[in-house]
């Protein structure tokens, strides 16, 4: 049988294996996902609470969820999943992510399953997921839909897929990259290549064809003045995300 063909670009891994040992400081190379993590987290319970009709005021609601981040890093989103009671899988490339991962895990008392693997490899496993999330990913693997179509792979019938990218303007050139990298310096130089950029109609069409139905899409939105974030129903310049679903 051969061996499924991998999408990782192997250097975009070094740029966030370089970053590694920064992934909990929330003043370090990761300021910008510090800042975003709760807007993300709103959004994310919010789509999984509503198509696997849980209450989220309740202790543990996604219990019986069992969920992949594609992406991991060191788990600003695994940790959350996993105190809301989810089975949480974290699957990074880069693998001097994981340790730093597992060490926090450990710290908190938080049993997540990380390892160094590709969603490639992971479908070709058989594996699959409720949920999976695929945030801020696809910008940096080597052939988008193929990525994708490995994500659809991972999820059981009925799932539900996460995914959150930037969207590909001048305007996400001058905040994403010039902004975040040159002015701000929140990220290294060469983070991001604005060419990767996915426009939101493109992403749609990736999903589509990757076997997915997107039912969802909304965009991240910052604020300079109140140094926010926020979700947006309309503006998808920047920073969106989706979510799709695999039918049963």
């Amino acid at each position: 049988m051969q061996a499924p063909q991998s999408t990782v670009d192997p250097a975009e891994i070094a740029k966030f294996e370089a970053m590694a040992a920064e992934w909990w400081d929330p003043n370090g190379k990761f300021k910008p996902l510090h800042m975003l993590n709760p807007c993300r987290l709103d959004y994310i319970t919010g789509q999984i609470a509503a198509e696997f009709d849980r209450d989220l005021t309740q202790p543990e609601p996604f219990a019986g969820l069992h969920l992949l981040d594609i992406g991991c890093g060191g788990g600003l989103l695994c940790e959350p999943m996993a105190r809301l009671g989810a089975e949480v899988t974290g699957a990074d490339a880069a693998a001097g992510n994981l340790p730093v991962a597992r060490l926090h895990a450990e710290q908190t008392g938080l049993q997540i399953d990380y390892r160094h693997t590709t969603a490639e490899d992971m479908a070709a496993a058989g594996e699959q997921f409720d949920v999976v999330l695929n945030m801020e990913v696809v910008e940096h693997v080597a052939d988008p839909l193929s990525y994708l179509t490995a994500t659809q792979q991972l999820l059981k019938p009925g799932g539900l897929e996460i995914c959150s990218t930037i969207n590909r303007n001048p305007k996400s050139y001058a905040m994403a990259i010039f902004g975040a990298e040159v002015v701000m310096r929140w990220l290294p130089r060469g983070t991001h290549e604005w060419h990767k950029f996915i426009t939101p109609d493109e992403l749609v069409d990736l999903l589509q064809q990757a076997g997915l139905t997107p039912v969802d899409r909304k965009g991240f939105v910052f604020n300079p003045l109140s140094w926010n974030w926020s979700i947006s129903d309309r503006d998808l310049s920047v920073n969106y995300v989706t979510a799709s679903i695999k039918k049963a």
